[in-house]
């Protein structure tokens, strides 16, 4: 297997090798409103985070979690997050906490990865939980082109002003985010959303898998990626059509989504590629990939 790549650039950030996996704010992805931590906590371990100007979606990426919340108006919110092995176990209990919370998480007896999503924010709303047996859960497309989408702020219960928030499973072999599509400007079928993708690869084996992510624009706002990504990695989408997120054989991929933009509606609209509309037609009459809903027991 090719050696990893260790440069990055402005649209794809490798992963820190510390406690600290990624950590992107709006300042360093040279944009408005989307920002994601991802940090990695030894059992019994804290972390403080104060969100000052951000609404906020805690999510357990591994491990179990408690957290203390106190919010603006001084609310204290006792929270208790169930977690899971890995990302591939299904859905898993996330947090909505509010514009201007403090909040103080520690790890179970096991340790944690820990992701905090994160949207600028004007309005002040309710911590909310959306425990995991109440995560929608989809799955898209057909074939090759079957995913696994668990919509945690997209169609949930959880209110927010800005912050979307989804996890995407791909089997090996497969692609995902296929037509590729775009949201970067407003209109009735369409919002302005910036994108970060968080990458987690299953390992094969030969050692860490690897996969790969697309990005292009139209001719007014060029832009131009095709990377590989591994676990840990993030890709930042401004605007363009991007798609498809492709694995390998044998080779399972995650990301977890997170996007906000000007819009206070919460809604996720994106057109696709026209020039590859017609993808979604050749899908009839094509079953579910049988691999499909990761998560389950006989997995």
């Amino acid at each position: 297997m090719s050696a990893r790549p260790e440069g990055a650039n402005e649209y794809v950030i490798r992963a820190g090798r510390g406690e600290v996996v990624t950590d992107i704010t709006p300042e360093r992805a040279g944009w408005g409103y989307s920002g994601l931590e991802v940090r990695v906590l030894d059992g019994g371990a804290r972390h403080v985070w104060h969100l000052t100007g951000d609404e906020g979606g805690l999510l357990p990426l591994r491990g179990a979690l408690s957290a203390h919340v106190t919010t603006a108006d001084g609310e204290e919110v006792e929270l208790e997050l169930a977690g899971r092995e890995a990302v591939w176990d299904g859905p898993v209990d996330f947090a909505y906490l509010p514009l201007g919370s403090r909040v103080e998480v520690q790890a179970g007896e096991r340790g944690a990865r820990v992701a905090l999503a994160r949207a600028r924010a004007s309005s002040s709303l309710p911590v909310q939980v959306l425990r995991a047996a109440d995560v929608p859960t989809l799955l898209r497309g057909a074939g090759a082109c079957s995913r696994q989408v668990h919509n945690y702020t997209i169609g949930s219960s959880i209110q927010v002003e800005r912050l979307l928030v989804c996890e995407v499973y791909t089997p090996g072999g497969n692609t995902s985010g296929y037509p590729p599509h775009k949201h970067d400007t407003h209109s009735d079928v369409e919002r302005e959303l910036e994108e970060i993708y968080y990458f987690e690869v299953a390992d094969t084996a030969g050692g860490p898998g690897m996969a790969y992510h697309r990005n292009y624009g139209t001719p007014d706002r060029p832009i131009d990626v095709l990377a590989e990504v591994r676990s840990g990695d993030v890709a930042l989408v401004p605007h363009g059509y991007h798609g498809p997120s492709m694995t390998l054989p044998g080779v399972d991929l995650y990301y977890l989504n997170v996007m906000a933009g000007p819009a206070t509606d919460g809604e996720w609209l994106m057109v696709d590629d026209p020039a590859w509309a017609w993808l979604r037609a050749s899908w009839e009459g094509q079953p579910v990939d049988p691999r499909l809903p990761f998560g389950r027991s006989d997995r």
